[in-house]
């Protein structure tokens, strides 16, 4: 099984995708691609087909019916730069493995996110954990970004001050802010990463990691683009659906209204695309 070599992903190479303000994403090293999905999907399916277009016709049936396991065969590795309170969201996927600057050792370097005005948005009223849609008054987005400036350039200055009379960095770095950017050397593989890509680039996630998961996934398309577009048309363009929902998709083809209410009617409709 010969080594697996994509041009396109050698030219990007540790070349940084910039992701928010000072954050970026960049591929460092990778291993495996479309052909080696296929090469591992035929130790169990025999030799098969041979050509691009039947090798993307395994790869999306292999994707379409779930069978995970040769994916897991295509493994990259990325050096990213993010806000830590994006890291605490990330680090959520515990199928990686990654090392993260250490404030113990290191003196943290002063950069922290502050979002574009038009990320300034109010409290959402059905949603605990998202943004509204509403439009922010221009003066009270000013004042936000503001108070998050002054706030964080006085917990850097604080942080200086201490290291500067040499308390120890495990201690002077304690108040630092979670806007505060830090880094890591993080290693997944295709299949895993799919699953980070399809919960983060999901709307209903934070705006901010949302732009990582984008990134990555430029990236993944470049090292096994026929994997990366069966994973768009089953996963990110597709959807499942419950018994229930099911049921209601037959009651509606019938020509009878959804019989499914409230949040669960919503999230069909937002499923199938409804207005």
């Amino acid at each position: 099984m010969a080594h697996c070599i994509v041009p396109e992903a050698e030219t990007m190479m540790d070349q940084a995708i910039p992701v928010l303000d000072h954050g970026f994403v960049r591929l460092v090293d990778y291993m495996g691609s479309d052909q080696r999905i296929v090469q591992t999907a035929r130790v169990s399916y025999g030799e098969g087909t041979k050509t691009v277009r039947e090798d993307a016709g395994l790869i999306d049936y292999l994707m379409r019916h779930q069978h995970s396991s040769p994916f897991e065969h295509v493994v990259m590795e990325f050096h990213c730069k993010m806000p830590i309170f994006v890291a605490r969201q990330w680090i959520r996927h515990r199928t990686a493995r990654l090392n993260e600057i250490s404030g113990r050792y290191s003196v943290m370097e002063n950069e922290c996110y502050v979002p574009d005005p038009e990320q300034v948005l109010f409290q959402s009223a059905d949603n605990k954990q998202g943004r509204a849609v509403d439009e922010v008054p221009a003066e009270l987005r000013q004042k936000v970004i503001d108070l998050l400036k002054r706030d964080q350039g006085t917990l850097y200055a604080s942080y200086e001050e201490l290291v500067a009379d040499d308390i120890a960095r495990e201690l002077a770095r304690i108040n630092l802010p979670l806007s505060l950017y830090t880094q890591w050397y993080w290693q997944m593989d295709l299949h895993n990463l799919f699953h980070f890509i399809r919960l983060r680039a999901d709307p209903h996630a934070q705006w901010e990691i949302q732009q990582y998961a984008k990134a990555l996934g430029q990236i993944a398309r470049t090292v096994a683009p026929l994997a990366y577009a069966s994973f768009e048309r089953h996963q990110l363009d597709g959807c499942r659906l419950s018994r229930d929902e099911i049921e209601a998709v037959q009651t509606m083809l019938r020509g009878e209204p959804n019989p499914l209410t409230g949040r669960r009617k919503k999230e069909l409709e937002a499923k199938l695309g409804s207005q």
